[in-house]
C-alpha cells in the first residue's frame, strides 16, 4: 500500500524512547487519553472492548460520542491492534531503532466510495500525520525513563 491508498492511512514516526515506554502510552489509559484526547479503558488483552470517547467533528458530519473498540491483537512492545468502531482496524506496530523506537500505524477500511468515509480519512489522516505524534511525543518525553530490564525497578522482574 502506498500513501495514496484511498482506504488507509499509514504513519511513520520515530520516537526517541524505548518500545517499553511507547507500548505504556498505547495501552495505559490515562496516558493514551492524554496523546489522543479521547478518555478510554483499553486494555492490551485480545478480545477486551473498550469505549473511546470522540469528541464532535462537525466537518465530517461526526456528533462525537462514545466509539466502540475491541482489542485483535496485542504483542506487548512489539504490536496492538484494535477495532475502531464498526469499520475500521488500527494498528501500531514497534520496532527498536538505536536507543529508540519506530512506531508504524496504520489505520485501515475507508470505503473510498463513501462520501463520510473520503472526508474521515481526510480529517484522520491529517491528524495522524500533524498533532497526534507531537502530541504522544510530548507525552514520551514528560514520563519517567523505564527501570532497566532485570533491575529492582523492572516490573518484570
Amino acid at each position: 500500500m502506498t500513501e495514496d491508498d484511498p482506504t488507509a492511512i499509514h504513519v511513520d514516526q520515530f520516537l526517541a524512547h524505548p518500545a517499553r515506554k511507547v507500548w505504556r502510552a498505547l495501552t495505559e489509559p490515562e496516558l493514551l487519553e492524554r496523546w489522543i484526547n479521547m478518555p478510554n479503558d483499553i486494555k492490551p488483552v485480545v478480545g477486551h472492548r473498550f469505549e473511546l470517547l470522540a469528541e464532535p467533528v462537525p466537518a465530517a458530519g461526526f456528533a462525537g460520542g462514545p466509539v466502540a473498540c475491541e482489542v485483535l491483537e496485542a504483542e506487548p512492545e512489539r504490536k496492538l491492534s484494535i477495532r475502531w468502531g464498526p469499520q475500521w482496524t488500527v494498528t501500531w506496530r514497534l520496532e527498536p531503532e538505536g536507543t529508540g523506537t519506530r512506531l508504524f500505524l496504520s489505520h485501515e477500511g475507508f470505503d473510498p466510495d463513501d462520501e463520510f468515509q473520503r472526508v474521515s480519512r481526510r480529517i484522520m489522516g491529517g491528524g495522524w500525520r500533524s498533532h497526534v505524534p507531537r502530541a504522544l511525543a510530548r507525552l514520551l518525553d514528560s514520563l519517567p525513563d523505564p527501570a532497566p530490564l532485570g533491575s529492582e525497578g523492572d516490573p518484570r522482574r
